[in-house]
Order: C-alpha cells, then structure tokens, then sequence
C-alpha cells in the first residue's frame, strides 16, 4: 500500500469520524442528524451481495478434538474456498473463526460461488471421516450497505445483518438461505431456484432457500 493509498484511507476514516461526533452532538436536533445520516450513506452507501459462511458443528468439533484440529480446519477451508471466490469476483471483508464475509459487485456471480463452495465442500468430505469433514453453512442479501474503509475494510447495514442471521443461526450444512431482498431481486442462474423457506425477525422478514 502506498503512502497515498494510506492518507486517502485515514482522510476518509477522519471524515467519517467527525460527521459520527457531530451528529453525536446534536441528537436533538433531527433534521440534522437526518442530514448528517444521509452524507454518511452518500459518502459510503454501495449496492453488494453480501456472502456470509459458517461452518457446521465447528464448535462442538473444536471443543472435542482441540484447538489445532480447530485450526487445521480453517485452514483447509481457506484453502479449498479461497480460488473459488476469486474466481466470482469476491471480496473476503472478514475472516472470523470459523466465518467469513465476502461481498460481490454481481448477486449472479455471488450465487455461482456460493452453489460452488458447496459443491466443492460436499465432494471434499466424501470417503472422509466426520471429524476431518467441512459442512457449509451459507447465508446471502443483497442491497444498499455502508462499506467503510480503513486499513481493514468493514461492512454495516440491514441486508449485512441479515445474512449473517442466516447464515450463522439459521442455516444447516449444505443450505443456501437468501433474504427478501435478494429474492426479489434474483438473478437467472441455470439449475438454481428459490423456494420460500420460513421467516426471521419474528415473521417481519421473509427467509428464501436456493435449491441447486
């Protein structure tokens, strides 16, 4: 990263920060804070698909066979879905644990990768015992999302929340589970559906399955 790359990072991360302080400043006055929202959201609002992964029983596995097991996983997850996201175009935002977040310019390539990692995840642990086995959980939104920058970049918003419910909570191996917004906005992929599947948040948000 050049010494540019690195102002125009800390410049933005500034900017940011003064617009949260005045706003902090001034919560009684809403039609500032309203206009304060919206120059945040001017500044760092962009449409992406988000991907949210997890991996299944991953816990209870760590627990039972230890932290080296634990890392040797991730490892060879990383390993194994890496080439497939950089072949879709995607970005990892975070890598946490046993988690990532990737995001995508193109829900259609976003949905590709991510029948993708399955496919390849499912062919990977045939002939495997359970223990050296990785099971997918996937969870997917797509809309408008705050990408903030800085030396690591970092993603907020409703359809990023989402995804990770999905994804994390919600999800079992080999599911993938989209949100309404992204239902509604689906791109055609060949052999790819989607089904209603359930619904988060108390019934206000609608869960959708991709079948593959």
């Amino acid at each position: 990263m050049t010494y540019i790359d690195i102002t125009k990072i800390e410049l933005s991360h500034d900017r940011l920060e003064k617009l949260l302080e005045q706003r902090l400043g001034n919560l009684d006055n809403k039609k500032l804070v309203a206009e304060i929202d919206q120059r945040i959201w001017d500044l760092y609002g962009e449409e992406w698909c988000v991907l949210f992964t997890d991996l299944a029983g991953f816990s209870k596995q760590a627990k039972d066979y230890g932290i080296i097991h634990f890392l040797q996983t991730i490892k060879e997850s990383e390993k194994m879905f890496s080439p497939i996201i950089e072949k879709y175009d995607g970005f990892v935002v975070k890598s946490e644990g046993d988690s990532l977040i990737v995001i995508f310019r193109s829900p259609k390539k976003a949905i590709k990768c991510v029948v993708e990692m399955q496919y390849t995840s499912q062919k990977y642990n045939v002939d495997r015992p359970d223990v050296d086995q990785i099971h997918l959980c996937t969870g997917m939104g797509w809309g408008k999302i705050l990408r903030i920058p800085g030396k690591t970049v970092d993603v907020f918003g409703e359809e990023v929340n989402f995804a990770a419910k999905l994804g994390e909570d919600t999800a079992k191996s080999g599911e993938i589970l989209i949100t309404e917004r992204l239902a509604q906005n689906f791109p055609e992929v060949e052999q790819i559906d989607i089904v209603e599947f359930g619904s988060i948040n108390s019934g206000k948000q609608k869960v959708f399955k991709a079948i593959y």
